[in-house]
């Protein structure tokens, strides 16, 4: 039978239907209506054959300056089951380009990589050789269906994710010893504790640890308005947790949670933070936290060669591998673009008209101008910043 693709419309419904199919918290009603602040629209659609829903997707659209028109992305789905998912991206292509006519889908889907989970501290050359195996069952027939993985991430695939169904002892002992020392030792901070923050007072040094944690990690951090926003927005969903020293605010976490994963957007912690390892014990007890939610799964939210990516790696004996980013083509001119997409992120995040120059010189010279600033600007940056650029573009307006 063929499949219908319908639109949702109702905020209700929609996070009903992602919590009950088990979907990531991006895909949620509230992620959907901040980004559309931003240059993006969304579009929330329901897969059924007949009946039966068998998939969903929170469609988020990007205006892009001319020739291009538009881009649609899908920031960790689409929803599916294992012997669905091949359908729903092909109905889910054909939809988008009729309704919207973008140059182009990409997903990221939640789904694990067949080859998952990985050792602790599986390199760059091994993943690559995994993820360069020929693809077998409901990859390949998603491939067949006309989606090509792509190295232009996103949301960083290599990931860590905990299974916070076990109880809090067992998730204990996964830590090394070091971090359960430190955990512990945070507990037992004198005039120490851990909360969800609800003032506008601790949001507020939040906002200044995170800039701060920016700095010292030479990342860029959206404006407070935005972080506002997604409080705003997310409404639940949105849980910020920090650990405080007396009134001081000394490490935060922010989470966005839907009924199955709870996954880090930011987090940060101040010298003194640091010093008394709160932030040890601010991730033992956001995994706790919602745990006691009946949440299932606590993604770290990437992996990377830096010291954050260290930290993280110490609450776990494994590490953790999605399918990636799939591109499907739906315009001749969706190659070109795709060629020049690391020079185009990075002029989006400085502004439409910035990234109307970049494709002017796209259309004049869609081969040489732009792939040789795209590989001058890759060598003039360390692999770590050049990952977080990319891997900030979906977020940074």
């Amino acid at each position: 039978m063929t499949l219908s693709v319908t639109s949702c419309h109702d905020r209700d419904e929609w996070n009903a239907l992602v919590n009950s199919s088990g979907g990531h918290p991006l895909q949620l009603w509230g992620w959907g209506e901040l980004k559309s602040q931003y240059e993006w629209s969304a579009d929330r659609v329901v897969v059924r054959d007949g009946d039966d829903v068998v998939g969903s997707a929170q469609v988020l659209l990007r205006r892009l300056p001319a020739p291009f028109k538009s881009l649609a992305y899908v920031p960790r789905g689409p929803q599916a089951a294992e012997a669905d998912r091949a359908r729903v991206v092909a109905a889910l292509a054909q939809y988008v380009k009729n309704t919207h006519g973008p140059i182009g889908l990409t997903i990221e889907p939640d789904w694990e990589a067949p080859f998952a989970p990985l050792e602790k501290g599986a390199s760059d050359d091994e993943i690559a050789s995994l993820v360069a195996r020929p693809t077998s069952g409901w990859l390949a027939e998603v491939e067949a269906a006309g989606y090509v993985r792509s190295d232009n991430t996103g949301l960083i695939p290599h990931t860590l994710i905990v299974d916070v169904t076990r109880d809090e002892d067992t998730i204990m002992k996964e830590l090394s010893s070091s971090t359960r020392q430190n955990v512990r030792k945070s507990f037992k901070a004198e005039n120490a504790r851990f909360g969800l923050v609800t003032e506008q007072a601790d949001l507020d040094q939040v906002l200044a640890i995170n800039k701060e944690t920016a700095k010292r990690a030479n990342f860029a951090v959206h404006s407070d308005l935005y972080h506002e926003q997604i409080r705003d927005f997310m409404g639940p969903a949105s849980q910020l947790i920090a650990a405080w020293e007396g009134d001081e605010v000394v490490a935060f976490v922010w989470l966005v949670v839907s009924g199955k994963t709870a996954f880090e957007l930011y987090g940060g912690v101040s010298p003194r933070g640091m010093k008394l390892r709160l932030n040890y014990g601010l991730k033992f007890w956001a995994m706790t936290h919602v745990k006691a939610q009946g949440v299932e799964r606590y993604d770290f939210n990437g992996l990377l060669n830096d010291g954050i990516s260290d930290f993280k790696r110490q609450f776990a004996k494994h590490e953790d591998m999605l399918v990636g980013t799939y591109d499907k083509s739906l315009s001749p001119m969706f190659p070109v673009f795709a060629t020049a997409l690391p020079v185009v992120r990075s002029t989006l995040k400085r502004g439409v008209p910035a990234a109307k120059k970049t494709a002017v010189s796209l259309k004049n010279d869609p081969k040489g101008t732009l792939v040789g600033a795209a590989a001058g600007a890759r060598s003039k940056a360390s692999d770590v910043r050049a990952k977080r650029a990319d891997a900030a573009w979906h977020r940074l307006d």
